[in-house]
Formats: structure tokens, sequence, C-alpha cells
């Protein structure tokens, strides 16, 4: 459920990023904060319909949310807000 107008549903609280995440997002020439603004306006990027669903409810319920872009050569990114919204962080999937 991406707002209208990419507007935040939520906020992101303290933005952190791994090393390694920041130097692949370098790498590709992304911008995180692009991304950051898809996460925050509801695009989660690719992640499954149940991890979708369970955004949603995430939203509503006040859980942890999880989205997943993919950056370059099949590599992806992940942005995780913690469910008391104090902070987000970009990481790569194996950094979890």
């Amino acid at each position: 459920m991406a707002s209208p107008q990419g507007a935040p549903l939520f906020d992101l609280g303290r933005v952190v990023a791994t090393p390694e995440a920041m130097a692949l997002l370098v790498s590709a020439g992304e911008n995180p904060a692009r991304l950051l603004e898809r996460h925050a306006s509801g695009d989660w990027g690719e992640v499954p319909p149940e991890d979708a669903r369970e955004n949603e409810r995430s939203l509503k319920y006040g859980f942890r949310i999880l989205s997943s872009y993919p950056v370059d050569a099949g590599e992806r990114v992940w942005v995780i807000t913690e469910s008391d919204r104090s902070s987000t962080c970009i990481l790569l999937p194996s950094e979890y």
C-alpha cells in the first residue's frame, strides 16, 4: 500500500547503514535516500506477498517493517525499521 505521492506512512527514526550496504549502493550508483523514501511511503520493493501483508499489519500495529530492493547484478539491500520507529537500517541480507 504505497502512499499517494510518496508521502511517508511512518517515521524512520535514526537512519544507519552498514559499510557493506553503502559500498554496494555507491558502486551501483543507487541513492540511499531514494530507497528510504520508497520504504517510508509503503513501496516495499521486492518482498514476497506474505511479507508485504505483514508490513501492512506492522503499519497498523507497530511491528518491524522490512523492504527489499534489488541493486546490482542480483544483489539487494534490505531496509528495516524497528517496531518502535526509533531507527532504520540499510543492510545486506547476509548481515541480518
